[in-house]
């Protein structure tokens, strides 16, 4: 039998997501969002294929913001897309994945490699809230001219900061402070720009 986990809180499980508390993923609203995404994602995978520039458009709409003289190349695959901000002058080159439960923030004048997934879900280490479903993410946030090479994983919570380069392949499981060179499983800072 599941243990009522929210007695007390009167929010629906969409309420939670946002706020970024425990939820289970049975919400109406979380369904709906996550139907957009999928919708809108396809839609400009299409696009991208006929002209790129043209599917900008689509893209705009289904990110919560790209910022003047952004450029995402298709196909991306989000699980909202609406809490993805990606700001002016940055590129995002082939096959991003941005799992955005949480909010997940590109600054200015990024390069994005190649298959990079930006990754805000998190789930209970405990078996048994596991097995009920729970969920939850974190934000992440990438600073201003930050490259991120090919296949570059980041994980829920993480801050990467302004001029810091994170090496392919890499799994950034913490913070990376500004100005920094980063690589490895897990990444650590090899250098300082």
């Amino acid at each position: 039998m599941t243990r009522d986990y929210f007695a007390g809180d009167p929010r629906t499980n969409h309420e939670r997501m946002l706020a970024g508390d425990l939820y289970i993923a049975d919400d109406p609203a979380i369904t709906e969002a996550v139907h957009r995404g999928i919708r809108l994602a396809a839609q400009f995978r299409d696009a991208y294929e006929v002209d790129p520039e043209a599917a900008q458009s689509v893209v705009r709409e289904l990110f919560g913001e790209v910022g003047e003289g952004g450029f995402v190349r298709a196909p991306v695959h989000v699980d909202l897309g609406s809490r993805v901000t990606i700001g002016p002058r940055t590129f995002v080159n082939m096959g991003l994945t941005a799992l955005d439960v949480a909010p997940i923030r590109i600054g200015a004048d990024c390069q994005i490699g190649p298959h990079v997934q930006l990754l805000t879900p998190t789930h209970p280490v405990d078996p048994q809230p596991r097995r009920d479903k729970l969920e939850a993410a974190q934000p992440i946030t990438i600073g201003d001219n930050v490259w991120l090479g090919g296949g570059v994983i980041v994980c829920p919570g993480v801050t990467i900061g302004d001029n810091s380069v994170v090496g392919a392949g890499s799994v950034v499981t913490r913070d990376v402070p500004p100005n920094s060179v980063a690589v490895g499983n897990p990444a650590r800072v090899i250098r300082s720009i």
